[in-house]
């Protein structure tokens, strides 16, 4: 039988738990947690060797949230993976208000020039990145500060270029190329305008050598070509929320469809970053902050 005590404890442990969750989503996952989460894939076109990737997306850099000293953390544990590349996504920038103390870029950058991969560091530009640069919103475009901090910090930032790596090395060659931003300028209330060039970025691969494309937004994966083997995204956070494979929210025009994880479609290949930092809200909830690693190796029967 129902009794009003019982609904009354109904009631309180409904409330206790809903207050135990929030607590976690607003103060546990996203400033305490930090995973290393792996994913292999075999795309069509790779035919060079085994190949590990770390990938850091997302960083958005404040505090409490993601101080200096937890990306010195992350810069450690990354380095101790043993990847062969290491790239950076985009998006050093805070992307809420709910920031007790902003964390310099070029202390960020600084940082950052601690992590070391046979094959290199790489990094693009997220869209925070565009945002937060006012010179380069009032120019309509670069150079852009983020940019050039990580470019001083020895990082190679790739903004629309492609460079050959792996030669002599297990994986065999291959080309890293790697997109601006898709919403780098704003242009008007809930308008942006992108700086991404996929065709002039793929008319700089000059081989047949594979190829990995590194974008920020994961949007373009419908446009890219048979060309690229595996494309490379963050911005989603994976949602910040996520259930059951499933988030309420994410921020693309396709929704759950590219939010997080590998993506198989028409037989091209997309592997999509939880990242670190959050975006509007610092919550998180069934994603936690990752070190995203990708490990190649070629599809079976490849040659």
């Amino acid at each position: 039988m129902i009794t009003r005590r019982g609904v009354l404890k109904g009631l309180l442990g409904t409330f206790l738990a809903g207050l135990f969750v929030s607590a976690y989503a607003f103060f546990v996952e996203p400033a305490l947690r930090t995973r290393v989460k792996t994913w292999r894939v075999a795309p069509k076109g790779w035919t060079g060797g085994p190949l590990k990737i770390a990938v850091l997306a997302d960083l958005h850099m404040c505090e409490p949230f993601v101080p200096l000293s937890r990306l010195e953390r992350i810069v450690a544990r990354t380095n101790a993976l043993g990847a062969d590349l290491i790239v950076i996504l985009g998006d050093l920038e805070a992307g809420h208000r709910f920031v007790t103390r902003r964390v310099g870029m070029d202390a960020t950058a600084r940082v950052l020039a601690g992590l070391s991969a046979p094959l290199g560091v790489h990094a693009i530009l997220g869209n925070h990145d565009w945002w937060h640069d006012r010179p380069a919103q009032a120019r309509g475009g670069g150079p852009n500060r983020i940019a050039e901090l990580l470019h001083a910090a020895g990082i190679s930032v790739l903004q629309n270029d492609a460079v050959k790596l792996g030669e002599g090395s297990a994986s065999g060659p291959f080309w890293l190329a790697g997109l601006d931003d898709q919403l780098a300028i704003g242009i008007g209330p809930g308008r942006f305008r992108g700086l991404d060039d996929l065709p002039g970025t793929l008319e700089l691969i000059t081989d047949d050598a594979p190829a990995i494309l590194l974008a920020h937004e994961p949007d373009i994966f419908p446009r890219v070509p048979d060309r690229i083997c595996l494309t490379l995204s963050g911005h989603t956070h994976g949602g910040q929320v996520r259930f059951f494979g499933w988030s309420p929210v994410v921020p693309s025009a396709y929704g759950n469809r590219f939010a997080y994880g590998p993506v198989r479609e028409a037989g091209r290949d997309l592997v999509v970053s939880g990242g670190i930092g959050c975006s509007i809200l610092p919550v998180r909830l069934g994603v936690v902050p990752e070190i995203t690693v990708v490990e190649i190796a070629a599809p079976r029967g490849a040659a």
